[in-house]
Protein backbone atom coordinates (compact mmCIF):
# COMPACT_ATOMS: atom_id res chain seq x y z
CA UNK A 1 0.00 0.00 0.00
CA UNK A 2 1.37 3.07 -0.74
CA UNK A 3 1.46 6.25 1.25
CA UNK A 4 -1.97 7.64 0.33
CA UNK A 5 -3.54 4.27 1.05
CA UNK A 6 -4.11 5.35 4.64
CA UNK A 7 -5.59 8.81 2.98
CA UNK A 8 -7.79 6.47 0.31
CA UNK A 9 -9.25 4.40 3.47
CA UNK A 10 -9.61 7.60 5.74
CA UNK A 11 -12.08 9.12 2.82
CA UNK A 12 -13.70 6.06 2.56
CA UNK A 13 -14.43 6.05 6.02
CA UNK A 14 -15.84 9.32 5.56
CA UNK A 15 -17.96 8.31 2.82
CA UNK A 16 -19.64 5.42 4.77
CA UNK A 17 -20.08 7.49 7.69
CA UNK A 18 -22.40 10.39 5.54
CA UNK A 19 -23.96 8.05 3.39
CA UNK A 20 -25.27 6.74 6.73
CA UNK A 21 -25.87 10.20 8.38
CA UNK A 22 -29.20 11.77 8.42
CA UNK A 23 -29.27 15.19 5.66
CA UNK A 24 -29.46 18.15 7.44
CA UNK A 25 -33.33 19.33 7.94
CA UNK A 26 -34.34 21.36 4.86
CA UNK A 27 -37.70 21.92 5.69
CA UNK A 28 -36.93 24.89 8.06
CA UNK A 29 -36.69 27.94 6.58
CA UNK A 30 -33.20 29.14 5.76
CA UNK A 31 -33.35 32.80 7.00
CA UNK A 32 -29.56 34.96 5.58
CA UNK A 33 -29.01 38.40 4.74
CA UNK A 34 -29.20 39.29 1.43
CA UNK A 35 -25.33 39.82 0.86
CA UNK A 36 -25.11 36.73 2.95
CA UNK A 37 -27.52 35.09 0.29
CA UNK A 38 -25.30 36.31 -2.71
CA UNK A 39 -22.08 35.27 -1.16
CA UNK A 40 -23.42 31.58 -0.69
CA UNK A 41 -24.51 31.62 -4.51
CA UNK A 42 -21.03 32.56 -5.23
CA UNK A 43 -19.54 29.85 -3.47
CA UNK A 44 -21.28 27.01 -4.27
CA UNK A 45 -20.64 27.31 -8.04
CA UNK A 46 -16.93 27.25 -6.68
CA UNK A 47 -17.72 23.94 -5.24
CA UNK A 48 -19.38 22.18 -8.18
CA UNK A 49 -17.53 20.52 -10.80
CA UNK A 50 -16.61 16.75 -12.14
CA UNK A 51 -13.05 16.87 -10.99
CA UNK A 52 -11.82 15.07 -14.06
CA UNK A 53 -8.59 17.63 -15.04
CA UNK A 54 -7.71 16.81 -11.58
CA UNK A 55 -8.64 13.12 -11.88
CA UNK A 56 -6.27 12.58 -14.85
CA UNK A 57 -3.63 14.30 -13.25
CA UNK A 58 -4.14 11.92 -10.24
CA UNK A 59 -4.02 9.34 -12.82
CA UNK A 60 -0.76 10.25 -14.76
CA UNK A 61 1.16 10.36 -11.10
CA UNK A 62 1.03 6.55 -11.30
CA UNK A 63 -0.06 6.35 -7.71
CA UNK A 64 -3.51 4.31 -7.71
CA UNK A 65 -3.96 5.06 -4.39
CA UNK A 66 -3.37 8.43 -4.40
CA UNK A 67 -5.75 8.47 -7.37
CA UNK A 68 -8.23 6.90 -5.19
CA UNK A 69 -8.10 9.25 -2.75
CA UNK A 70 -8.68 12.37 -5.18
CA UNK A 71 -11.53 10.29 -6.63
CA UNK A 72 -13.08 10.12 -3.14
CA UNK A 73 -11.92 14.06 -2.35
CA UNK A 74 -13.76 15.09 -5.42
CA UNK A 75 -17.05 13.62 -4.07
CA UNK A 76 -16.65 15.13 -1.04
CA UNK A 77 -16.22 18.54 -2.83
CA UNK A 78 -19.44 17.60 -4.76
CA UNK A 79 -21.65 17.19 -1.70
CA UNK A 80 -20.77 20.32 -0.30
CA UNK A 81 -22.30 21.71 -3.86
CA UNK A 82 -25.06 19.79 -3.26
CA UNK A 83 -25.66 20.76 0.74
CA UNK A 84 -25.41 24.83 -0.09
CA UNK A 85 -27.49 24.19 -3.15
CA UNK A 86 -30.24 22.15 -0.78
CA UNK A 87 -29.48 25.33 1.44
CA UNK A 88 -30.13 27.74 -0.87
CA UNK A 89 -33.82 26.49 -2.11
CA UNK A 90 -34.29 26.39 1.80
CA UNK A 91 -33.96 30.07 1.59
CA UNK A 92 -36.11 30.12 -1.90
CA UNK A 93 -33.17 31.45 -3.20
CA UNK A 94 -31.82 30.05 -7.13
CA UNK A 95 -29.11 28.25 -7.74
CA UNK A 96 -26.50 30.41 -10.51
CA UNK A 97 -24.85 28.69 -13.16
CA UNK A 98 -21.70 30.04 -12.39
CA UNK A 99 -19.37 33.54 -11.86
CA UNK A 100 -16.47 34.98 -13.16
CA UNK A 101 -14.03 34.33 -10.12
CA UNK A 102 -15.23 30.13 -10.46
CA UNK A 103 -14.28 30.70 -14.16
CA UNK A 104 -11.08 32.25 -13.86
CA UNK A 105 -10.02 30.13 -11.55
CA UNK A 106 -10.73 26.69 -13.02
CA UNK A 107 -9.04 28.15 -16.18
CA UNK A 108 -5.70 28.58 -14.24
CA UNK A 109 -5.80 25.21 -12.86
CA UNK A 110 -5.77 23.57 -16.36
CA UNK A 111 -2.69 25.57 -17.58
CA UNK A 112 -0.50 23.51 -14.73
CA UNK A 113 0.56 19.99 -14.20
CA UNK A 114 -0.34 18.43 -10.45
CA UNK A 115 1.62 20.06 -8.32
CA UNK A 116 1.07 23.75 -8.95
CA UNK A 117 -2.82 23.03 -9.74
CA UNK A 118 -2.56 21.57 -6.12
CA UNK A 119 -0.79 24.90 -4.84
CA UNK A 120 -3.91 26.63 -6.54
CA UNK A 121 -6.39 24.48 -5.44
CA UNK A 122 -4.80 25.06 -1.61
CA UNK A 123 -5.45 28.91 -2.17
CA UNK A 124 -9.25 28.01 -2.51
CA UNK A 125 -9.34 25.29 -0.09
CA UNK A 126 -7.53 27.80 2.72
CA UNK A 127 -10.33 30.85 2.09
CA UNK A 128 -13.08 28.25 2.45
CA UNK A 129 -11.82 27.48 6.01
CA UNK A 130 -12.00 30.49 7.37
CA UNK A 131 -15.51 31.11 5.32
CA UNK A 132 -17.42 28.43 6.31
CA UNK A 133 -15.78 29.18 9.56
CA UNK A 134 -17.65 32.73 9.37
CA UNK A 135 -20.58 31.27 8.38
CA UNK A 136 -20.88 28.88 10.33
CA UNK A 137 -20.28 31.30 13.83
CA UNK A 138 -21.84 34.32 12.61
CA UNK A 139 -24.97 33.43 10.51
CA UNK A 140 -27.39 33.55 13.24
CA UNK A 141 -29.48 30.62 11.19
CA UNK A 142 -29.31 26.89 12.37
CA UNK A 143 -29.91 25.39 9.42
CA UNK A 144 -26.80 27.86 7.77
CA UNK A 145 -24.98 27.25 10.79
CA UNK A 146 -25.27 22.86 10.28
CA UNK A 147 -24.54 22.86 6.61
CA UNK A 148 -21.46 25.61 7.36
CA UNK A 149 -20.08 22.69 10.14
CA UNK A 150 -20.39 19.78 8.17
CA UNK A 151 -18.15 21.45 4.69
CA UNK A 152 -15.80 22.96 7.76
CA UNK A 153 -14.84 19.56 9.10
CA UNK A 154 -14.71 18.36 5.33
CA UNK A 155 -12.09 21.20 4.63
CA UNK A 156 -9.79 20.82 7.82
CA UNK A 157 -9.32 17.26 6.12
CA UNK A 158 -8.62 18.34 2.76
CA UNK A 159 -5.83 20.40 3.80
CA UNK A 160 -3.40 17.85 5.39
CA UNK A 161 -4.17 15.62 2.48
CA UNK A 162 -3.10 18.36 -0.05
CA UNK A 163 -0.20 18.81 1.64
CA UNK A 164 0.55 15.44 2.13
CA UNK A 165 1.01 15.18 -1.51
CA UNK A 166 2.62 18.97 -1.83
CA UNK A 167 5.50 17.61 0.67
CA UNK A 168 5.99 14.90 -1.91
CA UNK A 169 6.04 16.75 -5.06
CA UNK A 170 8.38 19.77 -3.62
CA UNK A 171 10.59 17.73 -2.66
CA UNK A 172 11.47 16.47 -6.06
CA UNK A 173 12.63 19.90 -6.44
CA UNK A 174 16.17 21.67 -5.83
CA UNK A 175 15.89 22.78 -1.95
CA UNK A 176 17.31 26.26 -3.20
CA UNK A 177 13.63 26.53 -4.83
CA UNK A 178 11.35 25.15 -2.05
CA UNK A 179 10.81 28.12 0.42
CA UNK A 180 10.79 30.64 -2.46
CA UNK A 181 8.04 28.71 -4.55
CA UNK A 182 5.99 28.53 -1.00
CA UNK A 183 6.48 32.24 -0.77
CA UNK A 184 5.18 33.48 -3.86
CA UNK A 185 2.22 30.79 -3.34
CA UNK A 186 1.32 32.53 0.17
CA UNK A 187 1.55 35.47 -2.24
CA UNK A 188 -1.34 34.49 -4.34
CA UNK A 189 -3.31 33.08 -1.17
CA UNK A 190 -2.98 37.21 -0.51
CA UNK A 191 -4.37 38.04 -3.76
CA UNK A 192 -6.82 35.65 -4.16
CA UNK A 193 -7.97 37.01 -0.40
CA UNK A 194 -8.35 39.99 -1.42
CA UNK A 195 -10.35 39.64 -4.57
CA UNK A 196 -12.62 37.19 -2.09
CA UNK A 197 -12.30 39.72 0.35
CA UNK A 198 -14.07 42.51 -2.75
CA UNK A 199 -16.22 40.42 -3.67
CA UNK A 200 -17.95 39.01 -0.53
CA UNK A 201 -16.57 42.14 1.50
CA UNK A 202 -20.65 43.04 2.68
CA UNK A 203 -21.29 39.44 3.45
CA UNK A 204 -18.63 39.21 5.48
CA UNK A 205 -19.56 42.26 7.59
CA UNK A 206 -22.64 40.39 8.17
CA UNK A 207 -21.14 37.38 9.19
CA UNK A 208 -19.46 39.71 11.99
CA UNK A 209 -16.16 39.91 10.10
CA UNK A 210 -14.02 42.54 9.49
CA UNK A 211 -12.28 42.38 6.00
CA UNK A 212 -8.81 43.09 7.67
CA UNK A 213 -9.80 40.07 10.08
CA UNK A 214 -10.64 38.03 7.13
CA UNK A 215 -6.90 38.37 5.55
CA UNK A 216 -5.27 38.33 8.57
CA UNK A 217 -6.72 34.91 9.70
CA UNK A 218 -5.93 33.69 6.42
CA UNK A 219 -2.49 34.11 5.96
CA UNK A 220 -1.89 33.38 9.72
CA UNK A 221 -3.20 29.85 9.14
CA UNK A 222 -0.92 29.11 5.89
CA UNK A 223 2.25 29.26 8.00
CA UNK A 224 1.61 25.53 9.13
CA UNK A 225 0.59 24.59 6.14
CA UNK A 226 4.38 25.59 4.27
CA UNK A 227 5.82 23.92 7.56
CA UNK A 228 3.83 20.98 6.38
CA UNK A 229 4.75 20.76 3.22
CA UNK A 230 8.42 21.49 3.32
CA UNK A 231 9.07 19.27 6.59
CA UNK A 232 5.74 16.99 6.64
CA UNK A 233 4.53 17.63 9.60
CA UNK A 234 1.09 15.82 10.76
CA UNK A 235 1.75 16.98 14.17
CA UNK A 236 0.28 20.16 13.17
CA UNK A 237 -3.42 18.64 12.35
CA UNK A 238 -3.38 15.98 15.29
CA UNK A 239 -7.03 15.72 14.98
CA UNK A 240 -7.50 15.69 10.92
CA UNK A 241 -4.83 12.39 10.11
CA UNK A 242 -7.71 9.54 8.77
CA UNK A 243 -6.52 7.16 11.67
CA UNK A 244 -7.08 10.19 14.41
CA UNK A 245 -10.32 11.06 13.12
CA UNK A 246 -11.56 7.53 13.04
CA UNK A 247 -9.89 6.61 16.78
CA UNK A 248 -12.18 9.70 18.14
CA UNK A 249 -15.33 9.19 16.29
CA UNK A 250 -14.76 5.43 17.76
CA UNK A 251 -14.05 6.50 20.81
Amino acid sequence: MSGFGQWADGFEAERVRRAARADPDWTRAARLDPAVWASVQRFQTGEDGDGANLTAKADEAGDPQYARAVRLFIAEEQNHARLLALLLTAGGMPVLSGHWTDTAFVRVRRLMGLRLELLVLMVAEVVALRYYRALRDGSGDALTSEVAARILADEERHIPFHCARLHDSVAELPRALRRPLLSLWRGLLAGACLIVIADHGRALRALGVRRSRFLADVLVSSRPMVAAILNRRPDVWPDTTPTRTADRRAG
